[in-house]
């Protein structure tokens, strides 16, 4: 545990901050569609463009972890990080808060990839998927941070406070990366041999490699629907549902969102220590997210033919929705052994890339789906738009997974 202190921990912190930034908003955004006066595909667009600057930067941000490694490149984006928390905090309205947002998303958009290649290079191959759970499990502790503890600082200083509070310990965060992480090359971990020397534009074609691999084109589609579905409903949806169809108000959809990221905390622990126990025993690295996606279209169809309204059932549907979806990456870990690991933080920011790109269609997608009925009294949006919703998630769900077990597909 003293390796995984100094070398997974300090980088799951940014994880934190990228978690709290993104359950907020599921937390507040109710708030800021009424201070603003957003309808939901505006809405939809602003928690997306988070996801835009995360994605875009997912290439770039791959290369130059796998080049300079995770200490300096973080430490970087967690300054970065920082800037956008205080643009959103002194926003004067919606385009400003948009700019913020995707700035923050460029700032952590490194986040799983620090954690992987470090866990790549410096554990055994059959403890990588674990060791990522764990760091994963501390990240996601500020989904936990930001629901209950946050409706609770609203009132108090206001959702500009929190996002000052959210950049002033994204700072600290950077410090702890820069003193603790080894840096540059001693991110190979002991005895790896060093990577071949290559060009640059050599260094960047490896991209091509990777996205045409056969075990990429099989896979990645349904893994990175997988954690697309997590992030699209933590990240926003999830907090007006409750509202909209189950009828809570701001403390009981707090509660709600709390159990959706004990969720998340539990799953992100156990399904990754799960694929590494199964895999010390012969079991295929993709098992775990194989199950985990059966598990998650079938809460989701739960949730549209059978839309209970009783607290305790739909804290377990939520619990059960994001303890399956954080199976994602023990996914990502099953597809980066079928390459090198100089290669680890391309390989995984490839499949981040995919998946960002889906949660900025999805969560806009969802938006425009809700537009299509009027709005209803409270504000809110027609139960019957989330329906749909959330059918058309599970329809996608269903034919990735039909891609990835079509007989005779190799990878």
């Amino acid at each position: 545990m003293r390796q995984f202190a100094r070398l997974t921990l300090p980088l799951a912190g940014l994880n934190f901050v990228n978690q709290a930034s993104r359950t907020m908003i599921a937390v507040v955004g109710p708030l800021l569609a009424l201070e603003f006066g957003l309808s939901a595909s505006e809405l939809g667009l602003l928690a997306a463009v988070f996801f835009a600057g995360y994605g875009l930067a997912q290439l770039p941000v791959g290369l130059a972890i796998d080049l300079w490694g995770s200490r300096r490149v973080q430490t970087v984006l967690g300054i970065i990080a920082a800037l956008g928390f205080v643009i959103c905090a002194v926003a004067p309205g919606p385009a400003w808060l948009a700019v913020g947002r995707a700035v923050t998303g460029l700032g952590v958009s490194a986040g799983l990839i620090a954690m992987l290649k470090i866990n790549t290079q410096w554990y055994p191959k059959d403890r990588v998927a674990g060791m990522t759970g764990l760091g994963i499990f501390v990240g996601s502790c500020g989904s936990v941070a930001a629901t209950v503890p946050v409706a609770l600082l609203v009132p108090e200083i206001g959702w500009r406070g929190v996002f000052v509070v959210l950049s002033l310990l994204t700072v600290v965060v950077a410090g702890w990366i820069w003193t603790s992480v080894p840096d540059g090359g001693p991110d190979r971990g002991p005895g790896a041999a060093p990577p071949p020397r290559r060009s640059f534009g050599r260094e960047i074609g490896e991209f091509g490699k990777i996205f045409a691999h056969p075990a990429f084109l099989r896979f990645a589609p349904a893994i990175a629907l997988l954690s697309a579905l997590n992030f699209t409903y933590q990240g926003l949806w999830a907090g007006p549902w409750l509202r909209d169809v189950a009828l809570m108000d701001d403390g009981a959809r707090a509660l709600l969102l709390l159990a959706y990221s004990a969720g998340l905390m539990v799953g992100s622990a156990g399904t990754g220590q799960a694929a590494s126990f199964l895999q010390r025993r012969g079991a295929g690295p993709m098992l775990v997210p194989l199950v985990a996606m059966g598990i998650i279209a079938a809460v989701q169809l739960l949730l549209i033919f059978l839309p209970w309204r009783d607290p305790v059932t739909l804290g377990v549907l939520w619990f059960t929705f994001a303890l399956a979806a954080s199976a994602g990456p023990s996914g990502y870990a099953a597809i980066g052994q079928r390459f090198g690991p100089e290669l680890a933080g391309r390989v995984a920011t490839a499949i981040n890339a995919s998946m960002l790109g889906l949660v900025f269609l999805l969560q806009n997608a969802i938006g425009w789906i809700l537009d299509l009925w009027p709005r209803v009294a409270t504000g809110g949006w027609d139960p019957a738009g989330y329906g749909w919703a959330l059918g058309m998630t599970v329809a996608l769900q269903v034919l990735t997974m039909l891609w990835m077990l079509t007989p005779g597909r190799r990878g």
